[in-house]
């Protein structure tokens, strides 16, 4: 094999061809940062977060894939995955998954803080154990709402150097809305699921997960209200969330019927929910005091 057909299998691997599932990560870390930074993060700060989410998205695909190695093959949309394939070994895949961990924590170092690096360790712990909730937990998208979301505390804790208790609900709303999400994703994966005895979300609601998801968005958008009432954002920030609750409509209609593709898309098109919310705290910081 070349040197280019194993950077290939490596960027497989780490998801680098699918962008997705790092705005995914990147969107929640840029709401805390605008909200603790009243709307003007550090640079040094915005890229170190930025960077960090990007190569720790990589190390936590590269453990699912090693954790689910045994089902993955029986999996139609992940049969092909790098490690379930063999084209790439558990063993290799470990080291690379431990070399990018190293490399987000040696990021955050010049931020000389050790609040951040102590929550940083919980970070890895919660994404290397994730993909093994699977196993036992009904709901381990729930689980996936917190690795996904740790961004939120750390981002907190380099502005302010505390965890006040926006911090907590922020990181309450993207539980919800990672469960909203995965759920629509679950349901492409939910005949193979069945098969090979994993739980997953879409598993648990059964035939009422259509409404759980819309229950999630609901309950993520009202607990963003309550956020922007107690940081006394203005109205751009509340048309952020009109726009996103507008996309979560059109989500319904996606997954109303329950097709693989309708859920497998509503799943992508997440990302324009997170990017209306940051767009309306931008406006909201930014833009807004020019027209008062």
């Amino acid at each position: 094999m070349t040197l280019r057909e194993r950077l290939d299998l490596y960027e497989k691997l780490m998801r680098l061809d699918k962008p997705i599932g790092i705005l995914l990560l990147l969107w929640p870390t840029l709401w805390a940062l605008l909200i603790a930074a009243y709307g003007r993060p550090p640079l040094m700060v915005l890229w170190i977060f930025v960077m960090g989410t990007v190569l720790m998205r990589s190390a936590g695909c590269v453990i699912n894939d090693c954790a689910d190695r045994a089902f993955d093959p029986h999996v139609e949309r992940t049969r092909n995955r790098p490690v379930a394939a063999g084209h790439v070994k558990p063993r290799e895949a470990i080291l690379l998954a431990a070399a990018l961990a190293l490399v987000a924590f040696l990021l955050i170092l010049p931020l000389r803080n050790w609040f951040v690096v102590g929550l940083s360790v919980v970070a890895l712990f919660v994404a290397a154990t994730y993909p093994f909730t699977k196993r036992f937990f009904a709901i381990p998208q729930a689980y996936l709402g917190i690795a996904f979301g740790f961004g939120i505390p750390m981002a907190y804790a380099a502005v302010m150097n505390s965890l006040p208790a926006d911090a907590w609900w922020l990181l309450a709303a993207n539980v919800f809305w990672a469960i909203a999400y995965d759920t629509q994703y679950a349901m492409v994966d939910r005949d193979d699921d069945l098969k090979i005895g994993i739980k997953t979300s879409a598993i648990t609601f059964g035939r009422y997960d259509v409404a759980a998801i819309m229950f999630c968005y609901a309950a993520m958008l009202a607990i963003l209200v309550g956020v922007g009432r107690y940081m006394l954002l203005g109205w751009m920030y509340y048309l952020g969330l009109a726009v996103a609750a507008v996309i979560m409509g059109y989500h319904y209609t996606l997954i109303r019927e329950r097709s693989r593709d309708g859920c497998f898309k509503a799943f992508r098109h997440n990302n324009w929910v997170g990017a209306a919310i940051c767009a309306g705290l931008l406006a909201d910081y930014h833009l807004r005091p020019l027209l008062a």
